[in-house]
């Protein structure tokens, strides 16, 4: 993976929000493969409020690593809101971390279906110990590499906006 200009400013910035609350951060990642997690640790010292990174890029790793119901992935299937809001919650669960995102989508170039097309991603933002969690849904346009880079710079941004 290059780097990224804009998504180091935006690891920069969230690393320095994340410090001034002495609060952690874990990610639990699928289309995007870690990058997150990559971003992130771009940045040194970002050990003093990154905690991990899960890449559940399988349905079996979404259920044994952050304990989403199997059931809820089959019936929901994993690019939906109500498994990004399980592996949000989940990543805090089974980490020290009091924030987290969670990514799921359909990157390409296959893979994509009437209902969910190539470039609908799913992303979930959870903050403890408020309980807060958010999701929304893109719809992102390109080829691969393109929508997994728009995914990372979405699920950045929306951790800041969490903790404005």
């Amino acid at each position: 993976m290059h780097r990224d200009t804009h998504l180091i400013q935006l690891a920069q910035s969230l690393g320095r929000a994340l410090f001034a609350r002495g609060l952690l951060a874990t990610t639990a990642e699928s289309c995007t493969g870690g990058g997150v997690a990559y971003a992130l640790t771009e940045i040194a010292g970002s050990s003093a409020w990154f905690d991990r990174s899960f890449v559940t890029y399988s349905n079996a790793a979404k259920t044994e690593m952050l304990g989403v119901p199997a059931g809820l992935i089959a019936e929901q299937g994993a690019v939906s809101e109500a498994v990004v809001m399980a592996m949000a919650k989940g990543a805090c669960t089974h980490s020290n971390a009091q924030l987290s995102v969670a990514i799921s989508g359909i990157a390409g170039p296959d893979g994509g279906t009437p209902d969910k097309p190539v470039g609908t991603v799913w992303l979930a933002w959870y903050l403890q110990p408020e309980d807060k969690i958010t999701s929304r849904c893109l719809t992102l346009a390109g080829d691969r590499a393109r929508i997994r880079s728009q995914a990372i710079a979405a699920a950045l941004e929306g951790c800041l906006q969490q903790l404005d």
